[in-house]
């Protein structure tokens, strides 16, 4: 191949030197105030990607990254898009010991600690037999001087097929495992997603989703940089914040997850916030509860829920706004580009029409496999499709509702039972504010549930009460033997329920009386 044959026709690198050259001076990211135009953000990146070459840093290697959401962490994706290197965005809730895990399953040529996380960063670092080599991030780190890994790497063209990130899964046990994403992973994703939910140049994309995972890229994010539009950068999520920032910033898109808009809408400034500029929101993670869809339906804003999985893209189904309370509980139809089928999980034959089994997807979303897992990868991909590893319920006109984890269900005499089925017949009870609930070890019945209840602020409720709230609206097996009061549920990164850390808490139980 000719060293000066143009990249791929599907990489990223492209994005920002369009958008140079056709809107140098819009505002592409706002980050804390402080903002970056397209043309600022391309000459960045740019140089980056040339002093990474210049130091040694060949096509197919690892940036490994510790920092929170900044513009100087987006410089760095798309030097690395540019020069072929592959990204992988380490998470700085985790501890040393499961951070350095991570280090040692990524192999990075340099691990970029922003400050503030540099304490952990060391630690993690510390405990590896090799440390890699560390810098910070920004015009004052890496783009002043970078750590030479050896000689000088000529140019090569970017091919479509290039990991472009490596993005380790937020599952709660089992060894990490980090999956790769493409070039063409990314774009056709992006692509997808702009099909259903449009941003265009004059949008500002709220994001709060944290860039150590796929959603703070390939929700909204990316395309953004890719349609001209703005993207506002926070750091976290702070409820209070955002609803000062949607009129400040005058933000028309965001996504989150159903705990987020949950915050929003318990907030005491949610009732006469305003959210007017704010024309679509995105929901990801969990189904989005009836009650909570009705709040932001009544303040005006169109609701559009997802599923998807770091392995996809992330994205799968979506189920649009219109459609949101005709279909509550369901994830939707697949996006544009994407398959899927329901099959059988003991047997991998497909379920035809309406029925239940695990959810299967195809398409050019889809992951190039985990980083050096050969067995993990196998165990996922099989004849081009992805087994996500999630029970769906399929009705008659196509739509699908996510049933629960295939892990997550427990049997109990006998029955199958979704966590996710009660936690959302325990938020239908006025003094619920937050709920989850999981399966232990039962003498009588193989296992139970046992469920964890945040009550409302100026509500009062007990275990009885709860109790027969769910026998009137759940099968009795269905209940959970236990209901505990906690004053907030664990959750991961992603705000999906920790259930690890909830059976933990459950003490083995003498068997119960009929």
């Amino acid at each position: 191949m000719n060293p000066h044959d143009p990249d791929g026709l599907h990489t990223l690198g492209r994005w920002t030197a369009d958008r140079a050259r056709s809107a140098p001076e819009r505002t592409a990211i706002d980050d804390r105030g402080v903002t970056l135009t397209y043309r600022e953000l391309e000459a960045r990146a740019a140089a980056l990607a040339d002093a990474l070459r210049n130091a040694g840093y060949a096509p197919g290697q690892r940036i490994a990254t510790l920092t929170g959401n900044s513009a100087d962490h987006v410089v760095l994706f798309f030097a690395c898009a540019k020069a072929g290197l592959t990204l992988v965005p380490l998470s700085w809730r985790l501890a040393p010991v499961e951070l350095a895990e991570q280090l040692r399953v990524s192999g990075p040529a340099l691990f970029v600690v922003e400050p503030e996380h540099a304490a952990l960063g060391a630690a993690a670092a510390a405990l590896l037999v090799e440390p890699p080599r560390t810098s910070e991030p920004g015009r004052d780190g890496i783009e002043r001087g970078l750590p030479t890994v050896g000689a000088a790497v000529p140019r090569r063209p970017v091919a479509d097929a290039d990991a472009l990130l490596a993005v380790f899964t937020s599952g709660t046990s089992g060894r990490p495992k980090a999956a790769v994403l493409t070039h063409a992973n990314c774009f056709w994703t992006n692509l997808s997603f702009s099909r259903t939910v449009e941003i265009g140049r004059d949008d500002v994309v709220l994001c709060v989703m944290p860039q150590f995972h796929v959603g703070g890229w390939n929700i909204q994010a990316l395309l953004a940089w890719w349609t001209g539009a703005t993207v506002v950068l926070e750091r976290g999520f702070d409820a209070g914040r955002v609803l000062k920032l949607i009129p400040q910033r005058r933000v028309t898109t965001m996504m989150g997850v159903p705990a987020h808009y949950l915050m929003l809408s318990q907030h005491p400034g949610f009732r006469d916030a305003d959210l007017t500029s704010l024309q679509r929101a995105v929901v990801g993670g969990a189904p989005m509860p009836a009650p909570l869809l009705r709040t932001w339906h009544a303040r005006g804003v169109a609701l559009t829920q997802g599923y998807g999985l770091t392995e996809a893209g992330p994205n799968v189904l979506c189920l649009a706004p219109e459609e949101a309370l005709r279909r509550v509980g369901s994830a939707g139809t697949p996006y544009p580009h994407v398959d899927v089928v329901v099959a059988d999980p003991a047997t991998g034959e497909e379920v035809d029409g309406a029925g239940r089994g695990e959810l299967w997807v195809r398409g050019p979303g889809v992951f190039a496999g985990y980083l050096a897992d050969p067995a993990a990868t196998a165990d996922v991909l099989v004849d081009g499709w992805l087994r996500t590893g999630d029970v769906v319920e399929r009705d008659d006109d196509g739509f699908l509702r996510v049933v629960d984890r295939l892990k997550d269900i427990y049997i109990s005499g006998g029955e199958n039972v979704s966590p996710y089925e009660v936690e959302h017949a325990l938020l239908t009870h006025p003094a619920v504010a937050d709920a989850a609930v999981v399966g232990v070890p039962d003498e009588r019945w193989g296992e139970a549930g046992a469920a964890f209840v945040v009550v409302r602020s100026g509500e009062a409720t007990d275990a009885q009460e709860l109790t027969e709230h769910l026998r009137g609206v759940l099968a009795r097996f269905k209940v959970p033997r236990t209901i505990e009061f906690v004053e907030d549920i664990p959750r991961t990164g992603l705000h999906k329920v920790a259930r690890a850390r909830l059976r933990a808490r459950v003490a083995p139980q003498p068997e119960r009386a009929p």
